[in-house]
């Protein structure tokens, strides 16, 4: 099922650490008194590149996005800002700025867009099918995971990026289903049986028991740790001299991939010792930010 990019309207992400990433751009030198480029390379809906480009009049952005809705709905955000804003429709991995910039930011977690439609096949909690993609281009999709992967396979995919200690019961059950009943007929049946793998007082806790799992197999149709990796291994070259980094991660594996290419890329000089972490009061507002971590990184003066 395609997502149906006709009505923008229905992208309502609400932007994570928005006063920390202006915080985090505050660093550059000069960048009140001076005409700047910066990449938001997880553009979004166009939360953190909007803030940014009220605050700093002379300020443009060259906005990353491989979602077609997510493009579209921040195209009508920025509308104010439009002689300000470039567009790329392009994966972070992927791109190859024309010249260099004086920061680049990134907020790695799922858009709430991308949660809350149940075509988008991210969430059970309303039922969809079993898709997953950000892209909607790419090929493979969480069902094509489940069905393909060998019994070992899949239990190691969902240890390895869910951190999910029933992965092999969970493996074993979705193999078995899928053998004597057939495909799964949306997130929620998928939902259901992993629930099933867990004693029953762990099923109707705060979170979900599918919870790990479901994150598991989205980070595995994107590629998000691939992605990460590349990212971070070019991203300093983007940069100008003092240019800023900033990094917004949700899960342990991204903030260690984060954490450990800020502190080993002799490019860098790494500014966060330890994440700066949302307020309560965000937090209070919105649930999701809860997890989040920022980490922040400039671009050392000397050339490598």
């Amino acid at each position: 099922m395609q997502t149906d990019l006709s009505n923008s309207s229905l992208f309502n992400h609400k932007s994570v650490m928005t006063d920390e990433i202006l915080f985090s751009i505050d660093q550059y030198p000069l960048i009140s008194n001076s005409k700047v480029i910066g990449i938001d390379a997880t553009l979004g809906g166009g939360g953190h590149s909007y803030e940014l480009l009220k605050k700093y009049p002379d300020l443009k952005i060259i906005g990353l996005d491989h979602d077609p809705l997510a493009r579209k709905s921040a195209l009508n955000k920025l509308e104010e800002f439009k002689s300000r804003i470039e567009i790329s429709p392009s994966n972070f991995a992927n791109f190859k700025p024309k010249e260099k910039v004086s920061f680049v930011i990134a907020d790695l977690g799922v858009n709430s867009n991308q949660i809350d439609s149940p075509e988008r096949g991210f969430s059970f909690q309303k039922d969809g099918p079993l898709d997953m993609r950000m892209n909607p281009s790419l090929e493979i999709t969480a069902e094509n995971l489940i069905e393909n992967l060998s019994e070992k396979d899949l239990a190691d995919l969902i240890f390895k990026y869910g951190d999910e200690r029933l992965s092999r019961k969970i493996s074993w059950k979705i193999k078995k289903d899928l053998k004597e009943k057939g495909k799964y007929s949306g997130t929620k049946g998928l939902a259901y049986s992993i629930a099933g793998c867990f004693p029953p007082k762990q099923r109707y806790r705060k979170i979900h028991p599918a919870t790990r799992t479901f994150q598991a197999l989205r980070i595995a149709v994107n590629k998000e740790i691939e992605s990460l990796e590349r990212f971070l291994e070019i991203a300093p070259d983007w940069l100008l001299p003092e240019g800023i980094i900033s990094i917004i991660s949700f899960h342990s594996i991204e903030d260690r991939l984060v954490k450990n290419s800020f502190k080993g890329d002799e490019r860098l000089k790494n500014l966060t010792k330890k994440p700066i972490k949302p307020k309560e009061k965000e937090v209070k507002n919105n649930k999701r930010s809860r997890s989040a971590k920022l980490r922040i990184a400039q671009l050392n003066k000397l050339k490598f």
